[in-house]
């Protein structure tokens, strides 16, 4: 089987296995261990992100080389700062009751895109080294330089800190099979599946658990008590931030009636251009491909770049496309995620009509993703929220910089769940804890009580007893009765002369004054009354005799004990 391997193949699947081995001793690492090999590699990958950045836009042609290094800080540094003092190893967590144990997966296969390769990669080996697995990368074809320098910069000092040279491992034999085996071998444990929606649907298929994400056609809507000046700014900044190349960048602008007309005064005045109708179509057409899918030759290119693509002429220093449009969907191609600085620009009567036009927005290639808005009514944003289905709701934000984490208190991630809506598993942005399994020590609260049933009750049969725990029974009961009348008569004998004891016929007075005045043996020891078994095991300590007459009470406990040591003596 293995000769009809590829090397594509073949080189998936030693590196799955080497990782495999690599993860059973990366499970044995305490917290300071995996803290510190994660820490060298968040500072070599933090030194090297312009490097890196600079060598993804010359590979790829996408986006911006300065933007790129900023992602690649975010990936280093943010992400590190957020997680760094996150327990992955043992105890987690103690509430009482329930003991959270935290245990690592094992082996990761990471999925890299080409329009985030860098900053993806670092972000997916630091977690997935935070969480105790291993993990073995497959870039994008275009990607496969950059994300194999980016690997061996933070492998290279996580190997000086301690961490075995094949816990991370970048495929350089790129081709579907070879990534499909990656994702199918029996020692893969988890996908992180960032990148095409054919590869994400691949990563599901595989029988693997699966973190993938879906497209992010994001709508953002400028409500009109929103701030306009910073809102145009906000979604200028996400949308042309690295050319458009994050998947939650601003797609489509939806603006109520009332502020339309301010807010394209306010977008020309921040760099946009808005297109003419005869513009607009020509540029449609080099948006998408004649199957209306999302032409790759625009993606990460500049507004510059896509107007002589489309042959036609822009203000210089234009930072952003947009047109006016008429409706969403396959008649409409500026309604799609175009993954560039362009913008659709809708106008609505209302907050109503406002709602489903991003609803529709969605629906066309964004659901679960993110969605955007901008104004000060608090309630509004939140009554807003309630109907977008979406993981991510950015109010008053770069939506690129909101849903990743670094504009908002969102958990930083390069990758970013949409849920069922999105066909996902997890709406979550992705972090170190969704790499572990977590045990649950529960201890029982509410005992489950014995419910006896009344019909069909079958008699069981009585416990038999020993002897042993008769004469036990028997022996507590005759010291504490014995007890409890001599305690009775001393008391009343504290109350009465010695002559008016003497007169009293009490059976118990009679037992008092024989053992105030017990029978003496020849050697001057006295006979004893009562014997328990614990005082034939005191005797026995003491290595001495007990001597009883004919009426001595003793306990069956007592005389068996007693008669197999022979030690008692009669008077």
């Amino acid at each position: 089987m293995e000769n009809n391997l590829s090397a594509s193949q073949r080189e998936a699947s030693e590196a799955v296995e080497a990782a495999h081995l690599a993860s059973l001793t990366v499970a044995k690492f305490d917290q300071a261990k995996i803290d510190r090999i994660c820490e060298a590699m968040a500072r070599v990958a933090l030194a090297e992100s312009a490097r890196l950045g600079q060598m993804a836009h010359q590979e790829t042609g996408f986006g911006k080389p300065e933007d790129k290094y900023e992602k690649n800080r975010f990936a280093a540094e943010d992400v590190w700062n957020h997680f760094k003092n996150l327990k992955t190893v043992g105890i987690i967590s103690d509430k009482g009751s329930v003991v959270e144990i935290a245990s690592p997966r094992g082996v990761v296969a990471a999925i890299i895109p080409s329009t985030n390769p860098t900053s993806t990669a670092i972000f997916k080996i630091i977690i997935a080294i935070k969480s105790r697995n291993t993990i073995v990368l497959s870039p994008h074809p275009a990607a496969v330089r950059c994300v194999m320098e980016t690997a061996r910069v933070m492998k290279e000092v996580a190997v000086k800190e301690g961490l075995p040279p094949d816990a991370i491992h970048c495929l350089t034999e790129l081709t579907i099979e070879g990534t499909e085996t990656l994702m199918r071998h029996k020692q893969t444990k988890v996908i992180l599946a960032t990148g095409g929606l054919g590869l994400v649907r691949a990563a599901y298929s595989s029988g693997k658990p699966a973190f993938g994400v879906g497209p992010g056609n994001v709508p953002v809507y400028i409500e009109k008590t929103a701030d306009l000046e910073k809102a145009v700014s906000d979604i200028l900044t996400g949308t042309c931030f690295d050319n458009g190349t994050i998947c939650a960048s601003e797609q489509s602008v939806v603006v109520d009636a009332s502020i339309a007309k301010q807010v394209r005064e306010e977008f020309k005045r921040q760099g946009a251009h808005f297109l003419t109708q005869d513009e607009a179509d020509k540029v449609a057409k080099v948006l998408v491909t004649e199957q209306r899918t999302l032409n790759p030759k625009i993606v990460g290119k500049s507004a510059e770049y896509i107007a002589n693509l489309a042959g036609i002429s822009i203000p210089p220093n234009t930072r952003c496309l947009i047109a006016d449009c008429g409706g969403v969907g396959r008649d409409y191609p500026w309604s799609i995620e175009k993954l560039s600085p362009t913008l659709a620009f809708f106008v609505v009567e209302d907050f109503e009509k406002a709602a489903l036009r991003c609803l529709e927005v969605l629906n066309f290639g964004g659901m679960g993703h993110t969605v955007g808005m901008h104004t000060r009514n608090r309630q509004a944003a939140i009554a807003f929220a309630e109907l977008m289905p979406a993981a991510r709701i950015c109010i008053n934000t770069p939506t690129t910089h909101g849903a990743i984490g670094f504009s908002t208190d969102l958990p930083p991630s390069m990758t970013l769940g949409c849920g069922s809506w999105g066909g996902n598993v997890t709406s979550d942005n992705i972090s170190p804890i969704h790499l572990l399994d977590i045990k649950r020590v529960a201890f029982e609260t509410r005992p489950v009580g014995k419910k006896i049933q009344q019909t069909q009750q079958v008699q069981k049969p009585k416990p038999r007893i020993s002897r042993e725990e008769i004469a036990a029974i028997v022996d507590s009961f005759l010291a504490k009765r014995l007890s409890e009348s001599v305690d009775i008569e001393k008391s009343r004998a504290e109350d009465l002369s010695q002559p008016e004891l003497a007169q009293s016929t009490s059976p118990v007075k009679t037992i008092i004054h024989e053992l105030r005045l017990p029978e003496k043996t020849e050697n001057g020891k006295r006979a004893v009354d009562f014997v328990s078994e614990n005082d034939v095991r005191n005797a026995l300590e003491r290595n001495e005799k007990i001597y009883i007459h004919s009426k001595t009470i003793i306990t069956p406990a007592a005389r068996d004990l007693g008669e197999e040591k022979d030690i008692f003596v009669k008077t």
